[in-house]
Formats: structure tokens, C-alpha cells, sequence
């Protein structure tokens, strides 16, 4: 089998628990580590699927990299090879496939929750998820808007697109691939950030992220286990 493409951002936003997953279904994996100076490749032929992680940067900003992203994308969705994208990666998607990257209301900073959607498109995406509440992690001050043809698969009161779906092609604004180490990492990155916006309803504190793992995670994993089954369908075998 084609291995799935992973595009790192940022050294500390790997692909987490989307990588065990792949390994536990045994569908290899490449990572592509545009932080580290890696090349976009030019065409998604070699890969089942395609897979984009988050990161601190803008979608809108001049970076050399992110024209030649949104071309793979575009060119991965014409020829039916799954895309899927976490947090950065979902506003790559929605940039990529006509949509828009703008300022969110509030920044959403560690754990919180989204409701599904409960039509066709989310019961055979969210399963018994629609129309019910999931648990996800957040880390994020822009949004996406849901491109053309796509179907909005989460909200909450934070954040009106957390999640879309296009085809086979999954774009998320919520982090769903986090593991104990990364929200540990990520809280002492980036406490400055937290502290200028604690307080906000829509914000946590990094100890109050650290000390609600043991809850909320196991709950996150059956979210993420029930999307990424999904979304390894359509994969190239």
C-alpha cells in the first residue's frame, strides 16, 4: 500500500495520535517536515492519502510553501486521493478548495466540546456523533469558512466551523491527534499566549489542560478513532 503523506509545520505539531492510528491499521506513513526546509511534493501520485498537521503560522501570510500546498490539495481532491487536515491544516483545505481564513471571535485554548450536525453527510462521518456532543482540543485564534460543496460537520458556540467535510476529505479547525506529550509540550510553549487571553469563557489554563487528560483524552480518542476510520476508506490500496 501507498503510504499517507504527513506535513509537518512546526517541530511541535507532529502527527500525534493520528500516526498510531495509521500503524495500529497498518497503512504506512511518510512524514514531510516542511519545517525543517522539506519540498512540497509536486504531485500527490505515491501517497493513499494526504494528511496536514497544525501550526502557529498563518494560512495568510507569505510563506513560500503554502501556494504549493494548496496546489498538491487541489490536485490530490481532483484525483479522488483523501486529504485530511488538523487545525492549520484545515484552513489549508478550506483556502485551497475556495474558502476563506479569517479572525475567529474569541481564541479557543484547550479543552472544550462540539456538537454535531445530524444530517446524511455527518451520520456517516460522525456516527453515533451526530447530533450529539464530542470532546476536542483547541488551540486556535482564526476560523475557516466551509468551501463550496463541503458540509459542516461541528460547531459550537466558539467557533461556527470546526469541522467539514468534502468527499472523502476531512478538514478539521479542532485538534483531535493530541497526546499527552504534545498538550504538555504546547502549554509550556506557548503559557504566554494562554495568559494574555485567561479569563475568557473560551480559554483554559494550561494546568486546568494538563490536569483534565485523564478525563477528557479517552473520550477525544473515541472521537478520533470514529473519524479517522472513516477517512482511511477512501485511501489508495
Amino acid at each position: 500500500m501507498l503510504p499517507v503523506a504527513i506535513f509537518r509545520h512546526a517541530p511541535t505539531e507532529g502527527p500525534g495520535y493520528f500516526a498510531i492510528f495509521l500503524e495500529q491499521h497498518g497503512i504506512p506513513w511518510r512524514l514531510i517536515a516542511v519545517d525543517d526546509g522539506e519540498t512540497v511534493p509536486a504531485t500527490a501520485n505515491g501517497f493513499s492519502g494526504l494528511c496536514f498537521m497544525g501550526g502557529p503560522m498563518s494560512v495568510n501570510d507569505p510563506l513560500p510553501w503554502i501556494d504549493a500546498v494548496c496546489v498538491l490539495i487541489r490536485e490530490a481532491a481532483g484525483r479522488n486521493i483523501p486529504v485530511i487536515g488538523h487545525c492549520l491544516g484545515g484552513q489549508l483545505m478550506s483556502k485551497a478548495l475556495g474558502g476563506v481564513i479569517t479572525r475567529n471571535p474569541v481564541k479557543e485554548l484547550g479543552w472544550g466540546e462540539a456538537t454535531g450536525e445530524d444530517d446524511a453527510t455527518a451520520r456517516y462521518w460522525l456516527g453515533a456523533y451526530a447530533g450529539n456532543v464530542g470532546t476536542v482540543f483547541h488551540w486556535h485564534g482564526e476560523s475557516f469558512s466551509i468551501p463550496s460543496g463541503a458540509t459542516r460537520l461541528f460547531a459550537n458556540q466558539y467557533c461556527a466551523n470546526q469541522m467539514f467535510a468534502l468527499g472523502p476529505h476531512l478538514g478539521m479547525q479542532c485538534h483531535v491527534e493530541m497526546t499527552p506529550e504534545m498538550i504538555s509540550t504546547w502549554c509550556e510553549q506557548w503559557a504566554e499566549e494562554a495568559a494574555s487571553v485567561a479569563g475568557q469563557p473560551s480559554v483554559q489554563t494550561p494546568g486546568t489542560m494538563q490536569a483534565e487528560i485523564g478525563e477528557r483524552l479517552p473520550a477525544m480518542r473515541r472521537l478520533s478513532d470514529q473519524l479517522y476510520s472513516v477517512w482511511i476508506r477512501g485511501l489508495r490500496r
